[in-house]
């Protein structure tokens, strides 16, 4: 059964609202629900030849195929002969590129300030014999290390530092050296870009963050044009079993259902907690790709449609970031990002990520933006004493 976007009754000029509310819904049948509950089943009926969508449930499960439509309508809509395949989590989505489009002595290229997880992977990949080349995220500079390389994973804005690449400037410079093009779309949802509109040929990313936004489930899911390369994605997910529960998956896509309505909360308050601290005396290296000014907008501006809900800042010391992140009281200190509820975290107590002791990723949720302001700039406060 193929993951292929389903667009019965959402039209190509949908706005973003509509199409996340409709995505994936089946044709309607009297006495039915809208959205069909979770199908728990490890086999299904199968007499005779195994010729129907669902055979095993390591295969597929329907509350997936929904699932499936609902995120390819929203990563390409109006483009025919796109899939999706959902994962138990980000990292087994992310994986599964990796890991089945590259063989030992090929070359993949890495970004050097991507997600903390990366560098297991990197781990992994030079064990199996393929050559790991990395590099920052910021000004294009995997351009420079693309002669060879099978494959270019981009993360874009990169995790934690916010920074941006032009995607579709390197895709181009990939295409060009025979390689494929990966974008971990994680941090901007589909509803900030589209990687596969820009020229990538994978969309991959943690469903678990903004896209289902109530940090209550773990997620993932590559998006690709049919054809030999997803095809291995899926060879991948079979071998593995990096599947996601059924009702994992359920609640994924009654969550996409609110997804405009969080990303547009989260990303208006975003940005107007990113202008509260500019300027503030305590705070250094601040990032948010929407605030004009940000070394990331102008990129930023023409390839996203919305900005995410992530601001990084300094603070000028671990002490002094542990006192902020203790004042707080509307603000969770919790890692991960994209939730309702706002979260904020001291990054360097993870020992991964190359930042400053008193670097501090905020993640913004929906609470009122005066009140999340007002504690903000309280706990700056607060923290000096």
């Amino acid at each position: 059964m193929s993951g292929s976007a389903s667009k019965e009754g959402i039209s190509p000029g949908s706005g973003d609202g509509t199409r996340a509310v409709r995505a994936g819904l089946p044709e309607p049948v009297k006495y039915e629900p809208t959205l069909p509950g979770p199908v728990f089943a490890a086999h299904f009926h199968l007499p005779g030849d195994p010729t129907g969508p669902y055979t095993y449930g390591r295969d597929e499960n329907p509350t997936w195929t929904h699932l499936e439509h609902a995120i390819g309508e929203l990563e390409a809509p109006g483009q025919d002969g796109v899939e999706t395949l959902v994962f138990a989590s980000g990292m087994a989505a992310i994986s599964s590129v990796l890991f089945s489009q590259l063989r030992a002595g090929d070359a993949v290229v890495l970004p050097g300030d991507g997600y903390q997880a990366l560098p297991l992977a990197r781990a992994q990949l030079e064990a199996y014999g393929i050559e790991v080349r990395t590099a920052p995220t910021g000004s294009d500079g995997q351009i420079e290390v693309l002669d060879g390389a099978k494959l270019l994973l981009i993360e874009s804005p990169s995790n934690p530092g916010l920074d941006v690449c032009d995607i579709r400037r390197l895709a181009d410079a990939a295409h060009a050296h025979g390689a494929l093009v990966a974008v971990d779309n994680t941090l901007a949802t589909p509803l900030g870009q589209r990687p596969l509109e820009l020229g990538a040929d994978f969309s991959v990313a943690s469903g678990t963050k903004q896209l289902t936004g109530h940090g209550d489930i773990l997620l993932g899911y590559v998006t690709s044009r049919a054809g030999e390369p997803m095809a291995a994605v899926r060879r991948w997910r079979k071998i593995v079993g990096a599947i996601p529960g059924p009702m994992e998956a359920w609640l994924a896509h009654r969550s996409i259902a609110t997804l405009q309505m969080r990303v547009d909360r989260q990303n208006a308050t975003a940005l107007a907690v990113a202008e509260a601290l500019r300027g503030r005396p305590e705070v250094s290296g601040l990032r948010y790709p929407g605030l004009p000014g940000d070394p990331s907008h102008r990129v930023a501006s023409q390839q996203m449609r919305r900005y995410g809900c992530v601001v990084s800042f300094t603070l000028a010391t671990r002490a002094r970031a542990e006192r902020f992140l203790g004042a707080l009281q509307l603000v969770d200190e919790a890692t991960s990002f994209g939730g309702l509820r706002s979260t904020a975290e001291r990054r360097g107590r993870w020992g991964g990520d190359a930042v400053p002791e008193g670097f501090v990723r905020l993640s913004v949720g929906a609470e009122d933006p005066e009140d999340l302001v007002a504690d903000v700039l309280r706990a700056l406060e607060e923290s000096e004493r």
